[in-house]
C-alpha cells in the first residue's frame, strides 16, 4: 500500500489532533526551550561584544606602539622603556590611511586622597583634543572637559567620585610615582565627572592632560604608549606590518585582551552543554509525546500493516508527526525568543557594579543575536525532535499485526 508524503503529513496532523492539549505542550516545551536558548546565546553574544567594543575603545586600542623595553604590567615610567618625541611618532602613524586615531598616552600609578579616604587609580595622561579621548568627553556627567593646557584639573569616573564623596569643583590630593622612582605629591581639582558604564574602569582611572601628567610623574617628553585606532578592525595586520620598528614594538588588539578571547573560548564550550541539556529536555517531551501515541494507536498500527502499509511508511508517518511537532515548536519558539531577545538588546538586564583587571564589563547586559548563531540553533532543534521520533518509530514499525490488531480485546 503506497501513500504520498502529502497524505502522510495529513494523517499526522489528523494524529495529533486526536490530542491537542498533549500536541500543543509538547511544542510549546520546544519553543520555550529554543527561546532560552535563543536568548542565551544573544546574551553572550552581546556580552564578549561590549567588552571587547568598550576595551578597544577606553583600554587598549586597535593597536598600541610601545617601546620593546615597556612592561604594561608593571606602568614602568623609566626614560628607556617610554616612547621618545611621542607627538612626533603618533603624527606619522596617523598618515597611514587605514588609521583613525592615534595619540600618545602615559600611564603612571598613584593614590587619590581626600580628608581621611584614600583610593588607588591608574593616571592616565591623554591628548583632550584627540578623537581617541572622545569616549571621556562624550561621557561626561558633570563639570567641564579637560584643556590641553590645564595644569590643575582632573577628569574622575563618577563612580570613584561617589566613593570618595567629591563633587566637581573639590579638590583632591594626588600622589604619582615618578620616573625616577620617587613620589610626587600635588593638590588637583576635580574639573568633571565622567561614566563610561564600566563601574570598575569609572573607579579606577584618573584622567589628566598629557603635558600635565609627564611634568608630575618627571618623564619630560615621553609616552607609555600611542593609542591607535583604526577605521577597520581587519585592517589590523597591514598596519602592523607598516610600522615594524627596531625600536618600537606593535601590540595589537588581539594580544591585548586575550582574556576576553579565552573567556569567550571557554562560554562557547559551556554554552554547547547548556544546549545539549535543553535540547535534550525537550526531546524526551516529544519522545514521550509519540510513545504514547504508539501504544494509543496500536490497533490502528496493526490494521495499516495489515492491509499492506510497510514499517518504513509507518516510521515515515511518525516522522511526520515529529516534523509538524518540530515547526511549530520552533515558530513558537522565534515568537517568545524574539521578544526576549529584542527585550534584551534594547533595554538590557541591570547587573550592577561587576568587574575585574583586565575585563571591562559594562553595568548593562544588551543582547546580540548573530544570524548564524540563530539559524544553527533552529536547525538543530529541528534535528533533534526528527531524532526524538526514531525510537517511537521503530517501535511502531516493528509491531506484529497480529499482535496488535488482538491488543486492548
Amino acid at each position: 500500500m503506497r501513500f504520498t508524503m502529502i497524505q502522510l503529513i495529513k494523517m499526522a496532523y489528523r494524529d495529533l489532533g486526536r490530542n491537542r492539549r498533549r500536541s500543543f505542550f509538547s511544542a510549546l516545551a520546544l519553543g520555550i526551550g529554543l527561546a532560552l536558548l535563543l536568548l542565551m546565546a544573544a546574551v553572550m553574544q552581546g556580552e564578549m561584544r561590549s567588552s571587547m567594543d568598550m576595551s578597544i575603545k577606553l583600554q587598549s586600542g586597535h593597536l598600541q606602539v610601545r617601546s620593546i623595553n615597556y612592561n604594561p604590567d608593571k606602568n614602568s615610567l623609566a626614560w628607556q622603556d617610554l616612547v621618545e618625541n611621542p607627538e612626533q611618532v603618533a603624527a606619522q602613524i596617523a598618515t597611514l590611511a587605514p588609521v583613525k586615531a592615534a595619540t600618545p598616552r602615559l600611564i603612571a600609578s598613584g593614590i587619590v586622597s581626600v580628608s581621611d579616604e584614600t583610593a588607588g587609580v591608574t593616571i592616565m595622561g591623554i591628548d583632550p583634543a584627540s578623537e581617541a579621548s572622545a569616549p571621556y568627553r562624550d561621557s561626561l556627567v558633570g563639570g567641564e572637559y579637560l584643556t590641553a593646557d590645564d595644569r590643575g584639573g582632573v577628569l574622575m569616573g563618577k563612580k570613584l567620585a561617589d566613593v570618595l564623596g567629591l563633587k566637581v569643583g573639590d579638590t583632591i590630593n594626588l600622589m604619582a610615582n615618578t620616573s625616577n622612582g620617587d613620589v610626587e605629591e600635588q593638590n588637583f581639582t576635580v574639573r568633571g565627572l565622567y561614566a563610561t558604564g564600566s563601574p570598575y574602569y569609572d573607579q579606577t582611572t584618573l584622567l589628566l592632560p598629557l603635558s600635565k601628567a609627564q611634568a608630575i610623574t618627571q618623564t619630560e617628553n615621553r609616552a607609555s604608549h600611542i593609542f591607535v585606532l583604526l577605521t577597520d578592525r581587519d585592517m589590523t595586520e597591514p598596519v602592523v606590518a607598516a610600522l615594524q620598528s627596531d625600536q618600537l614594538e606593535v601590540v595589537t588588539w588581539r594580544t591585548m585582551n586575550a582574556m576576553i578571547t579565552q573567556i569567550e573560548q571557554m562560554s562557547s564550550g559551556f554554552m554547547v552543554l547548556i544546549y545539549l541539556i535543553v535540547l535534550g529536555i525537550t526531546a524526551t517531551v516529544i519522545v514521550n509525546t509519540l510513545v504514547m501515541a504508539v501504544f494509543e494507536r496500536t490497533r490502528e498500527i496493526g490494521i495499516l500493516a495489515a492491509i499492506g502499509m510497510r514499517g518504513s511508511r509507518i516510521m515515515a508517518m511518525f516522522f511526520a508527526e515529529s516534523t509538524l511537532l518540530a515547526v511549530g515548536g520552533i515558530l513558537i519558539g522565534m515568537v517568545l525568543g524574539g521578544i526576549m531577545v529584542a527585550y534584551a538588546t534594547y533595554v538590557g538586564f541591570y547587573i550592577g557594579d561587576f568587574g575585574i583587571e583586565g575585563l571591562l564589563i559594562g553595568d548593562r547586559i544588551y543582547a546580540y543575536l548573530t544570524v548564524t548563531d540563530a539559524v544553527s540553533l533552529v536547525i538543530t532543534a529541528f534535528v533533534v525532535s526528527l531524532l526524538a521520533a526514531l525510537y517511537p518509530a521503530l517501535l511502531a514499525s516493528r509491531m506484529e499485526p497480529v499482535v496488535a490488531l488482538h491488543t486492548g480485546e
